[in-house]
C-alpha cells in the first residue's frame, strides 16, 4: 500500500545575506517512514529542518503538512518536534520533570502525565530514573531523556538535528540502533539530519543525499551506494574509485586504457562518462591476469581487511582486500561487469575518486613544507 505524504517541500529557496541556502527544493516525506537529510557542512540540510519545524520561513516556495499549507504557522502550532545536537534539556529539572515538561504546557491531567512519562522512560530504557539530576547523567542517557521527551506528547513528525554527534562511536552505533526501534514501534515519521554516511545507510528507509542547497539523490541506502547518481554521490557515500571513461555502446565501456562488459545501457555511443568501481569490488590478481596492472605504492593494515592504494597510468586506485600484499608488487586487477557502474558527466566530474591524496598524506606531513607564493 503507498504510504500518504506527510512533508511537502515545493520549490523551497532560502537565502542568507544574499547567499543561497536552498535552490528551488522540492521532497516528498511520506507517513511513517524514516528518511536522512545527509550532506556535508553548509548543504542546507539544517536549514530544510528549520523550515519545517517552523523556526525559518522560505523566501520562495511553500511548505505542506498533511496536504494543508503551513508557511507562516508558527513553530508551537505545527504537530512536529525537534531534537537538537545539545539536546536542550533543563538542568534544574530532574528526568521526570523534563519529560513531563511539554505535557504540562498542553495542562495535560497528573494521572495521565505519569502514565505517559513512565511509558516513555521505559520505552527509551530509563526506568528507575525518575528522580535523577540531568546533571548526573551520561551523554547517551542525557540523549534518551531528550527523546522520551520529544516524543511525549506524540508528535507526527520526529525532527533530530545530528542527535549523536556528541556521543563516542560505540554508544553512537548503540543509538542508531535504539532509534530505528523507537521509531518502529512509534510508527511516526523521523527526519533525521547527519553528515555521517555510516549513520545516514544504517537507519534510513530513504537518504535524501544534499550539497550546494540542493538535492542530488534521494534513494534507498542501497540504491543510494549502488547506483550514485554523480560523483558528489559516489564520494559522499563511502569509498569509491571514479575514472574518465568512454560508453563504446550498450554494455561495453572503456576505462583505465581496456575495455569491459558492464551492465549498463541507455548512454550515446561513445560518450564521455564517469565510471564508479568500489574498492571492495576489486580483486588483486597476477600481473599476467589482469584486466588492468599496477604497482601497489601503500598498504593499511584496518583489522577487517587491507587498503592497498595501486597505481594505474598514474591514477591511483584504492582496493580493500583480505589478502596481504606489499608496497612495489607488481598486480593485476580483475573487474567483474556487476561491479562497474557509470554514471554521467557532472560538475563534479574530476573532483573525486583518486587516491593520490590518500597516499601520500602521511609524508606530506612529515615533510617541511614550503610556503607558495
Amino acid at each position: 500500500m503507498q504510504k500518504e505524504n506527510i512533508v511537502e517541500l515545493k520549490d523551497i529557496s532560502v537565502a542568507f545575506d544574499g547567499e543561497t541556502v536552498l535552490d528551488s527544493l522540492s521532497l516528498d516525506i511520506k507517513d511513517k517512514e524514516f528518511i536522512t537529510l545527509l550532506g556535508p557542512s553548509g548543504c542546507g540540510k539544517t536549514t530544510t529542518l528549520r523550515l519545517i519545524a517552523g523556526f525559518l520561513e522560505p523566501d520562495e516556495g511553500d511548505v505542506v503538512f498533511e496536504g494543508k499549507k503551513i508557511n507562516g504557522v508558527p513553530a508551537y502550532k505545527r504537530q512536529v518536534n525537534t531534537i537538537f545536537q545539545r539536546y536542550a534539556l533543563f538542568p534544574h529539572l530532574n528526568v521526570y520533570e523534563n519529560v513531563a515538561f511539554g505535557l504540562r504546557i498542553k495542562k495535560t491531567p497528573e494521572k495521565q502525565i505519569k502514565e505517559k512519562v513512565n511509558e516513555m522512560l521505559k520505552l527509551v530504557n530509563l526506568s528507575g530514573f525518575e528522580k535523577r539530576s540531568i546533571g548526573t547523567l551520561s551523554g547517551g542517557q542525557q540523549q534518551r531523556v531528550a527523546i522520551a521527551r520529544a516524543i511525549a506528547n506524540h508528535p507526527k513528525v520526529l525532527l533530530l538535528d545530528e542527535p549523536l554527534a556528541a556521543l563516542d562511536l560505540k554508544l553512537r552505533k548503540d543509538m542508531q540502533k535504539e532509534l530505528k526501534k523507537i521509531q518502529e514501534q512509534l510508527g511516526i515519521t523521523f527526519i533525521f539530519v547527519t553528515h555521517d554516511q555510516e549513520e545516514a545507510l544504517t537507519m534510513s528507509d530513504r537518504v535524501v543525499v544534499m550539497d550546494g542547497g540542493k538535492i542530488q539523490q534521494v534513494g534507498t541506502p542501497q540504491d543510494i551506494y549502488n547506483e550514485p547518481e554523480n560523483a558528489f554521490v559516489a564520494d559522499f557515500i563511502g569509498e569509491s574509485n571514479i575514472v574518465d571513461g568512454i560508453m563504446l555502446k550498450d554494455y561495453f565501456v572503456e576505462f583505465s586504457g581496456a575495455k569491459f562488459d558492464c551492465l549498463d545501457k541507455g548512454f550515446a555511443p561513445n560518450e564521455a562518462v564517469d565510471v564508479v568501481v568500489r574498492p571492495e569490488d576489486v580483486d588483486i590478481v597476477p600481473e599476467n591476469t589482469g584486466m588492468l596492472t599496477g604497482v601497489v605504492t601503500s598498504v593499511s593494515f584496518l583489522g577487517v581487511h587491507y587498503e592497498i592504494i595501486v597505481d594505474i597510468g598514474g591514477f591511483k586506485w584504492m582496493i580493500q582486500t583480505t589478502d596481504e600484499h606489499f608496497v612495489d608488487d607488481k598486480v593485476g586487477l580483475y573487474i567483474e561487469p556487476d561491479a562497474i557502474h557509470i554514471m554521467k558527466k557532472s560538475k563534479y566530474s574530476g573532483l573525486y575518486g583518486d587516491y593520490s591524496s590518500y597516499s601520500e598524506e602521511l609524508d606530506l606531513l612529515s615533510e617541511p613544507q614550503e610556503v607558495e607564493e
